[in-house]
């Protein structure tokens, strides 16, 4: 039986890791990657460990208490008056709550600040002294709790962009830096964030 001498040619394998190189760089540059997206939020500095934990008192109309139970239940009010409500409503109670628009004795107190503009000039307006506090039970799911930080900053925001409107003629994005600090400092977010509570079943 005849052998056949003839080779099968070799492959050169050598550039193929040189292309499966270039590849992958090409891919990691041309991908775009996504960023995750959240609520912006600034921490305090931690408090000096021999310094004592001193209680803000608050009074009852200035409180707006939204809890969160573990069913994803909202319950939101002033002390004493919450009920249950559902999340599209809250951003617009809150907003109300902020504004106390026809001065309500059960709404927030406004005290006149008054407030320096870029111009130099003194802006004097009613500054809501309400806050809402935000509180959980442990067994609070953090989708619920994302959904209603996101609605209670809506309201912040648009109570902003409402008073930025007014008195610049613009949104509250829009403005200079100076502008936003004004307007930050006329509608301050007062957003308190409770510990977790548990909630015997």
């Amino acid at each position: 039986m005849a052998i056949d001498k003839r080779k099968t040619p070799d492959i050169n394998a050598g550039s193929q890791a040189d292309i499966a190189f270039l590849l992958l760089i090409f891919f990691l540059v041309a991908t775009t990657m996504n960023t995750d997206t959240g609520l912006v939020r600034m921490l305090p500095p931690l408090p000096p460990e021999n310094q004592q934990q001193e209680q803000i008192k608050v009074k009852q109309r200035n409180l707006y208490l939204v809890l969160i139970s573990g069913s994803g239940n909202i319950m939101a009010g002033t002390e004493g008056k919450q009920e249950v409500i559902d999340l599209r409503q809250l951003k617009d109670q809150v907003k109300e709550f902020i504004l106390n628009p026809l001065d309500s004795e059960d709404l927030p107190e406004k005290t006149d600040e008054d407030i320096e503009l870029p111009d130099g000039s003194t802006w004097t307006y009613p500054v809501s002294q309400g806050v809402v506090s935000l509180q959980t039970t442990r067994d609070t799911g953090y989708q619920s709790y994302i959904m209603v930080q996101n609605e209670l900053a809506r309201a912040f925001n648009e109570v902003r962009d409402e008073v930025a409107q007014r008195k610049f003629g613009s949104k509250f994005t829009e403005l200079n830096e100076e502008q936003r600090n004004a307007v930050s400092k006329a509608v301050p977010l007062k957003i308190s964030e409770a510990e977790p509570v548990n909630i015997k079943k």
